[in-house]
């Protein structure tokens, strides 16, 4: 700061005639200090009073506008709390400044800190919730459902045409309930998430989720039902030792490039078990051709593993959880929400594009043959001029 008041009005005791700016004392502030606020003393300058009548000026300075600014501090606290540095021993965690700054520092209380995260959560939230979706052209979204204590929570993770992965948006409640997903899938709808030209949707197999996509979306909605949810379910349904031959015919069904032939062995599989293994033949047969859906789409390689799950949203849960995982009392569902959300952004920026994101034009095609979708003219002139 005295370095910037130097360069606004010269050297001190050197009379300069040219000079537009004075030292104006100095008045106590505090800034950010490796995650605290300390006391400091603020040089003030003034712009001197002009002939002509103008008053003196009080000239902010730029280098105590950013050490003040209290972003720092959140960020700080944000960041170690994610880490799973608890309210009670932040400030064991702070970057040492001694003794003497120790002793006058402020905002490191279990109460202080803990205002501090709750705001700037609830802003992640909001921001979260806020983010327009209608400058990307989006091809897939998986969505699936995790807990936080009692409190069931719905998540969104978005995929946009060049593999990167985007977390959408978060909700309270479970994929079984109606009312929920589809107040998840319409708030998406009026960030403006397009899907004029198909989106693939893959789901956990929550019913109402299912549905919820088709209410919100109608026919441009490509589900893909999640075929490790969808095996563990069936596997439920059997004993220990039946388990691993019915496992291998499911993934050597999936596995098969031709849905026909795919649907037809699944069926020949719910016909083996219908008589022993009634549960698990009823479970086959429950949304069987939503498990096809990406074999039918012409999906191949690396980008059928990538899309034929919801691993890619588990692995954006299993962050959130990892960073919430020392909370031991979730006191509301705005507390999960607000961790959820935080998770999310910290998820984020460990995200790498999905593998296969190299196939994903093949998939943009396919989902447009789909949906029937019919580029206008002026996109069509465009094209041909590209």
């Amino acid at each position: 700061m005295d370095a910037e008041v130097t360069e606004l009005v010269g050297p001190k005791g050197r009379h300069d005639p040219d000079r537009t700016m004075n030292r104006h004392g100095a008045e106590p502030a505090t800034v950010t200090l490796g995650g605290r606020r300390v006391p400091v003393r603020r040089p003030r300058v003034r712009t001197i009073a002009s002939e002509d009548g103008e008053s003196a000026q009080e000239v902010p300075l730029e280098s105590y506008t950013t050490l003040a600014a209290t972003d720092l501090l959140t960020e700080g606290i944000v960041a170690r709390m994610l880490a799973g540095i608890s309210t009670r021993r932040y400030p064991v965690a702070l970057e040492p400044v001694g003794a003497q700054v120790e002793q006058t520092a402020s905002s490191t209380s279990k109460s202080a800190v803990s205002r501090r995260f709750v705001a700037a959560t609830a802003e992640r939230l909001a921001e979260l919730h806020a983010r327009p979706l209608g400058d990307q052209r989006w091809l897939v979204v998986y969505l699936d459902g995790f807990s936080f204590g009692d409190h069931t929570l719905v998540g969104a993770l978005g995929v946009t045409l060049d593999g990167t992965k985007v977390p959408l948006g978060v909700v309270e409640g479970s994929t079984e309930n109606a009312a929920v997903c589809t107040r998840l899938m319409s708030d998406l709808a009026a960030r403006r998430l397009d899907a004029t030209r198909g989106i693939l949707f893959v789901v956990d197999g929550g019913k109402a989720i299912a549905k919820a996509v088709d209410d919100v979306y109608g026919h441009l909605a490509v589900t893909q039902r999640c075929r490790i949810h969808k095996e563990r379910n069936i596997l439920d349904h059997l004993p220990e030792d039946e388990r691993p031959l019915v496992k291998r015919k499911l993934r050597a069904a999936w596995a098969k490039p031709s849905a026909a032939e795919a649907r037809a062995d699944l069926d020949a599989l719910a016909r083996s078990l219908a008589r022993r293994r009634p549960g698990a033949a009823a479970s086959l047969r429950e949304g069987l051709d939503e498990t096809l859906t990406v074999t039918r789409l012409g999906v191949t390689g690396t980008l059928l593993k990538t899309l034929a799950s919801t691993n890619p949203v588990e692995s954006m849960i299993e962050i959130i959880r990892d960073h919430a995982h020392r909370v031991k009392h979730w006191s509301s569902g705005d507390m999960a929400l607000r961790w959820a959300a935080a998770g999310m952004t910290a998820a984020q920026a460990q995200f790498r594009r999905v593998k296969g994101h190299r196939q994903l034009p093949q998939l943009a095609h396919a989902l447009e043959r789909a949906v029937g979708y019919q580029p206008a003219v002026s996109d069509v002139a465009h094209a041909a001029t590209a």
